[in-house]
């Protein structure tokens, strides 16, 4: 028992990430793998059974890991985000999630025939979207403007609404209750909110309070930070049904906007969690499915999915955004992005055994439906989603412009033979005379420190998904590599060599604390600088199978540093000292070489 036990977790964890890793490295959005993956765990080979590895254990955990799962969504949600859009998103939490909730209680009643109770209560379940769903889409997507904090403000928040109603919906049912029913759903939307909204704000300032005092050491920072969230779930819950949710996305909320101490810590570890819990979760859920759950003849519940996605959602959304700034393309986006996830799993899956207790008939319906509408949205969404994004023009699945810190003389002809090219670059720097420079040569420049914690939000990254720290400082150069690792992927954050001794000095600092180490040896500051100083130029050359890399190499001489390898795919290959790459034909060469008089007045 205790090595089936062991076995079963063991498999969740592996098929969870490495279905996470699968889909990265075919470019799919992860939950539709996720969910794949699940369903033939669960009822197509019956290898996991999650029940009966967990027990009456299992809703707790799911309950818990859900929690965590929005505390860390609200750790990402930045007040600056939401300045110009912050009506859409309450709207859409409100208003949206009511006419979300009556198509979805009359496709319930009308299409599939439940009765109305029923219908009420699942349509009280299908308003729920949320980060275990929509995050993962956006991180595959990168859409770009203000659809991007939109959706994700959404998600995150309609988690928590969308289980207070449910709860309530399902209380007004057990309770039988007819005139006072409104009554009921009111009061205790009021209370919740209330409730939820004072627990999460009180656990933060405590947090806050211990951190900023300097009482809880480094090294148990993310550890508290796990706890008190667990605390404010269950605290939340205990003064009133349902309210643990709220509590955790406004105590995430609340520490991601205080001024009074850094989380990047916090941050960090609850990203690394997430990944792990909305792997974990996914597999679980869908494993619980059964074959007769996923019919396919069950022709009207699948037409209750297409009247939420073609229907309820657009309508949702126009009326929302109606007067906002957000644009048609970015409307219809949205329009098209409300993927339902782990939470109404897990809240029907509740639901149908108090209800089946109750002797509530027709209960057993909904887990089905339910599923069906996960199953539905989130293959629809996910597959058409990210190819909406990109006909729209509003997203770059995979960015390959560059960030350039430093904006002196080496770094404008760098980005200016990118753009060229059609490779998008923005730089960055405290001298505004560099600044300035860069922008009267049509380059897109930021004067601003890149330290600032801030920073990344406030810049305009659009098209850019790698970074370039090449300043004269070694010490800015890592610290900015390593501030930047959180925005971008660690394996697309780059930095010129040290400047001094060569091996020797790259040595002594730890791979976590830089960027990958550029071009080539001895490629530092001082030595570019020099070779530009006397007078090297930046050469974009098109490799073909008469003109080939070692031809180019050779009309040069050996002082060639090969900078950039653009593909005929156009994706970007930056020149590392750990990868190195061989040009071949198609190939777009970038280099930075000495004029050719020069080089042959040397031979």
């Amino acid at each position: 028992m205790h090595h089936d036990v062991l076995f079963g977790v063991a498999a969740i964890v592996i098929l969870g990430i490495a279905s996470q890793w699968i889909a990265w490295r075919i470019r799919l959005p992860a939950i539709l793998l996720l969910l794949t993956t699940g369903v033939l765990a669960g009822p197509v080979t019956g290898f996991l059974n999650p029940d009966k590895l967990f027990g009456d254990l299992l809703f707790p955990v799911v309950s818990v890991s859900v929690a965590l799962v929005l505390f860390e969504g609200g750790l990402t949600l930045r007040l600056k985000d939401i300045k110009a859009t912050g009506r859409v998103v309450i709207s859409l939490t409100t208003i949206g999630l009511l006419i979300t909730w009556m198509f979805a209680v009359a496709g319930a009643h009308w299409l599939v025939g439940l009765p109305w109770e029923l219908s009420v209560l699942v349509g009280g379940i299908l308003v729920v979207s949320g980060p275990t769903v929509v995050v993962p889409l956006l991180r595959h997507i990168r859409p770009v403007g203000p659809v991007a904090s939109v959706a994700k403000w959404e998600g995150i928040v309609n988690d928590p609404f969308g289980a207070i109603l449910a709860v309530l919906v399902l209380n007004v049912v057990l309770a039988g209750a007819d005139a006072s029913g409104t009554g009921i759903v009111v009061t205790g939307v009021a209370l919740s909110l209330v409730v939820g909204s004072l627990v999460g704000f009180a656990m933060a300032a405590l947090l806050v309070l211990l951190l900023r005092e300097h009482i809880i050491p480094d090294f148990l920072q993310s550890s508290m930070a796990l706890m008190t969230a667990v605390m404010a779930y269950v605290a939340g819950d205990m003064v009133y049904s349902e309210s643990g949710l709220l509590a955790v996305t406004v105590m995430g909320i609340t520490l991601a906007n205080q001024p009074f101490v850094s989380i990047r810590r916090i941050i960090e570890f609850k990203e690394n969690l997430g990944v792990l819990l909305i792997s974990s979760l996914f597999v679980v859920l869908a494993a619980r499915l059964t074959i007769e759950e996923m019919a396919l003849d069950d022709v009207f519940s699948w037409l209750l999915v297409v009247m939420l996605i073609v229907v309820a959602r657009p309508i949702a959304v126009m009326v929302s955004a109606a007067g906002s700034s957000l644009n048609l393309r970015e409307r219809a986006f949205l329009a098209w992005l409300a993927p339902r996830g782990i939470v109404a799993a897990a809240v029907v899956s509740v639901f149908a055994l108090r209800m089946e207790s109750a002797g509530i008939e027709g209960s057993e319906a909904m887990v089905p439906i339910v599923f069906k509408v996960i199953i539905g949205t989130v293959v629809v969404y996910g597959l058409t989603s990210p190819i909406l994004a990109r006909y729209l023009g509003i997203a770059r699945p995979n960015p390959q412009g560059i960030l350039f810190v430093g904006a002196h003389s080496i770094c404008r002809e760098l980005a200016q033979a990118l753009q060229k090219r059609q490779i998008p670059t923005a730089l960055i720097d405290t001298n505004w005379s560099n600044v300035r420079q860069a922008k009267k040569l049509g380059l897109r420049a930021f004067r601003g420190n890149v330290l600032s914690e801030d920073t990344h939000y406030e810049l305009d990254l659009d098209g850019i998904g790698k970074l370039v720290a090449a300043t004269p400082n070694d010490e800015i150069n890592s610290m900015a590599a390593m501030h930047f690792a959180e925005v971008f992927d660690r394996s697309q954050v780059f930095q010129l060599s040290p400047s001094e001794q060569g091996r020797q000095r790259r040595s002594d600092v730890p791979k976590h604390m830089r960027g990958r180490y550029l071009f080539g040896d001895w490629a530092n500051y001082e030595e570019l600088d020099r070779m530009f100083g006397a007078g090297a130029v930046v050469k974009s050359t098109n490799l073909t199978e008469e003109f080939d890399w070692p031809a180019f190499r050779a009309m040069y001489g050996e002082q060639v540093l090969h900078v950039f390898t653009i593909r005929p795919s156009g994706r970007l290959r930056v020149t590392a000292l750990d990868q190195k790459y061989n040009p071949t034909a198609g190939d777009t060469v970038v280099a930075v070489v000495y004029p050719l008089e020069r080089v042959n007045d040397r031979q």
